[in-house]
């Protein structure tokens, strides 16, 4: 995306605002884990995207809007089953398994899904010598970080190691989402778009809970209570403004970095408040992968937001760039 020119003003409030989503972003992963200590998963989920999309179009009149046609709705559930439901669910589901930090460092890893799936869709885009050798590194760091895990065994560690696997699921439910957003644009707006496609994810994600008898475990803390608050005030609604607003008035290329920031972020809030896993294997991994995730990007110019943050998406169409797609996957 080419931004928009800005002043002086409003580029210092999009830098702001990006450093909003920086540190957001990469707090939702800690507030999973932490909600997760009373709220089962599928509630969870589906709670915190269906009340940020209720609350979010009941703002689209504040600024002229007004939801999507029912005709888009199909459209706009599907991409939100496989980037809310599969991607983001799937994040929650792990992070039972999976700490925090090292949750946020595997989702950072949607880049690989999204190139490889580009690569095998028709007029998708090649896979270069450049790519192939990012994809190696990044899941260099990935098998450094569970090889333990697997050869010591155990209960725990086959659940840390289904739990990694379910994130790479989760990944690749985000990158299919996000192609599948591109090639199927709506003509709304990005705030309209997520507003409903946030109901829409929250209103399957309740259902599997409903359908699982999530609601007789359901219980509230003053700790789960307020992770809630979190996710759905600041992790969906106040962070993916910010988003919007840093895309309008930045290069995407700027705004992407956000993407390196949240597992940085996500590591050491797990480390020093929920006593999470800090060593010399697992910086050395989380360095690999996303040394990965850079040598990716710089051969395909197409960033794209994370599961495990709380977003919206968009087609070519309906909001700031056809390379970009939000979501929460924190």
């Amino acid at each position: 995306m080419t931004p928009v020119v800005a002043t002086a003003r409003e580029r210092k409030l999009a830098y702001v605002a990006w450093i909003v989503v920086c540190f957001v972003w990469g707090t939702t992963y800690f507030a999973i884990r932490v909600a997760l200590e009373s709220v089962p998963v599928a509630l969870l989920a589906g709670l915190r995207w269906g009340t940020a999309g209720v609350l979010l179009a009941a703002m689209l009149p504040l600024f002229g809007e007004k939801l999507p046609h029912p005709r888009t709705w199909g459209s706009i559930a599907l991409a939100g089953f496989l980037m809310a439901v599969i991607g983001n669910g799937g994040v929650v589901w792990a992070e039972q398994y999976v700490a925090s930090g090292l949750a946020a460092v595997v989702v950072a890893m949607v880049p690989f899904w999204t190139v490889l799936v580009e690569a095998l869709l028709p007029k998708g885009e090649r896979v270069t010598a450049r790519t192939l050798i990012g994809l190696v590194i990044g899941f260099m760091g990935i098998i450094v970080l569970v090889w333990p895990e697997l050869t010591v065994g155990g209960q725990e560690g086959r659940l840390f190691v289904y739990g990694v696997i379910a994130l790479q699921i989760a990944c690749l439910g985000w990158a299919l989402g996000t192609s599948y957003t591109k090639r199927n644009a709506t003509q709304t707006t990005p705030l309209a778009t997520s507003a409903m496609q946030m109901i829409l994810s929250g209103v399957m994600l309740i259902a599997i809970g409903s359908a699982t008898g999530e609601w007789s475990r359901l219980v509230f803390t003053t700790r789960t209570a307020g992770a809630m608050i979190y996710l759905v005030l600041f992790g969906s609604i106040i962070g993916y403004s910010a988003y919007v607003y840093a895309l309008k008035h930045l290069p995407v290329s700027t705004v992407s970095l956000y993407a390196y920031v949240n597992p940085i972020i996500a590591v050491v809030l797990g480390s020093l408040f929920l006593s999470e896993p800090f060593s010399l294997r697992v910086v050395f991994a989380a360095a690999l992968v996303l040394g990965g995730v850079a040598v990716v990007r710089s051969a395909s110019a197409q960033p794209v937001a994370s599961p495990g943050t709380a977003r919206g998406s968009w087609g070519r169409r309906s909001g700031p760039s056809s390379k970009t797609a939000s979501a929460n996957q924190g």
